[in-house]
């Protein structure tokens, strides 16, 4: 009896090893898989209700760039073919932004082949290829999601994306070209989502751009579809497009004026992103508030 009762002993300490051993089993990357709720705690202002119009502080952006920012209409939103725009692949995150991610997972191998994103304004979906293919040529399709292609160094995954058609890098008309590279730095911390990305652009940006965005884990989370229907909410004459000519934009000051800022750094720049420029503002002049 003692014999046997001894042997029953070995046996569940060996079984409860081996069963250890194998619910752990190789450990691979975290895994990003799951529902992400925005948070808001960075850029509120101009990520939610939007940027003041000519705010560019902070921006490396050049005179391409501000030109185009001048030029730029809010009512252009209001053209039916401009209503039911995704943001891209390299804005939707900074936007109403709640998040799902999920693992596409080869049957046979068990490899990974792929992340794949929803996010909850306008249902933008991108598929991030982890199987090591190539990005495709130049004159391939460029779309709102863009082309893009991750691995993992250790438990960040660094995302590389190209072939982006035209957007923007901040809502009030600052253009990101379709010439862009945009690469990405998710880190999970626990709960917390962290996507550090990078926009390169050599038609718009003298400088990287950098930025942050984060969400926290929200198992319960139910993203809504997001149907969107464009229909004529201005009569304008066909063809029309709302727009300032250069030196027109009568809007431009009003930034500067409500916050009492010289206008100069409103225009931005890569010298506006550095602390060292709080010395040469000092010595500038504010633009008066209106009606003064």
């Amino acid at each position: 009896m003692r014999i046997a009762l001894r042997l029953a002993v070995a046996f569940v300490v060996v079984a409860a090893g081996a069963t250890s051993l194998i619910a752990q089993g190789p450990r691979g990357p975290m895994d990003l898989s799951g529902e992400w709720a925005p948070l808001f705690h960075e850029d509120q202002p101009e990520r939610i209700p939007g940027p003041d119009i000519g705010d560019y502080l902070g921006l490396p952006i050049n005179e391409a760039a501000r030109l185009h920012g001048d030029a730029w209409d809010a009512s252009l939103l209001t053209l039916p073919e401009h209503q039911c725009k995704p943001h891209p692949a390299d804005y939707s995150p900074r936007g109403p932004a709640n998040l799902r991610i999920w693992r596409e997972i080869d049957h046979d191998s068990q490899g990974l082949i792929a992340l794949h994103t929803h996010i909850s304004w306008q249902q933008p979906e991108r598929t991030i290829w982890m199987d090591g293919r190539p990005h495709p040529p130049e004159y391939a399709a460029h779309t709102w999601q863009g082309f893009s292609t991750g691995k993992f160094d250790g438990d960040m995954l660094t995302v590389t994306t190209t072939h982006l058609k035209m957007g923007w890098i901040r809502r009030n008309g600052i253009p990101r070209s379709d010439k862009a590279v945009l690469t990405e730095h998710f880190v999970r911390h626990d709960n917390v989502l962290t996507l550090i990305s990078v926009i390169q652009d050599p038609l718009y940006l003298s400088e990287p751009f950098v930025r942050t965005t984060n969400w926290a884990l929200d198992p319960h989370q139910l993203i809504a579809p997001y149907p969107c229907q464009a229909v004529v909410e201005i009569e304008r004459p066909q063809g029309t497009v709302p727009n300032h000519l250069p030196g027109s934009n009568k809007f431009l000051q009003e930034f500067a004026a409500k916050y009492n800022l010289p206008f100069e750094p409103t225009r931005g720049g890569a010298e506006t992103m550095y602390p060292e420029y709080m010395g040469k503002l000092a010595t500038m002049t504010p633009v008066p508030k209106q009606g003064k």
